[in-house]
């Protein structure tokens, strides 16, 4: 149990946390995919007052655990670990929105979102 806790650069965590959040922000916004990707999900894109609250606690939330996976593999040598755990996870949601039967853009860009997100916060532990 010590091995989650122990050497990891809480400031890295929470600062690539925040950093992928604000990534999606952008990314999900229509200056970036969110139009399309929105159409390719069937909704309709809302005012930023419109925000789902308990979807965007449930994804700050995920990330700042993805984020603390991160750090922990950082700390042991083990980043790899986290490339082949944003393969797998994106490759399953990629699967998730063939069942929902999203557009192909949409499993695309959500799937693009997981690695460049994990991109940023591998970089965060870097930094810090």
């Amino acid at each position: 149990m010590a091995e989650l806790f122990q050497g990891v650069s809480w400031t890295g965590v929470i600062a690539g946390a925040i950093a992928a959040f604000l990534l999606g922000w952008l990314w999900y916004s229509p200056k970036l995919f969110g139009v399309k990707w929105a159409q390719g999900v069937g909704v309709k894109m809302g005012a930023a007052d419109e925000m789902p609250k308990a979807a965007m606690i449930c994804q700050i939330s995920g990330l700042f655990l993805v984020s603390w996976l991160v750090g922990v593999t950082a700390v042991s040598n083990a980043l790899l670990t986290i490339i082949l755990a944003v393969v797998a996870f994106s490759v399953m949601g990629y699967a998730s929105g063939l069942f929902r039967k999203n557009s192909a853009y949409a499993r695309a860009v959500d799937a693009g979102y997981w690695v460049v997100s994990v991109v940023v916060m591998v970089i965060f532990q870097g930094i810090f």
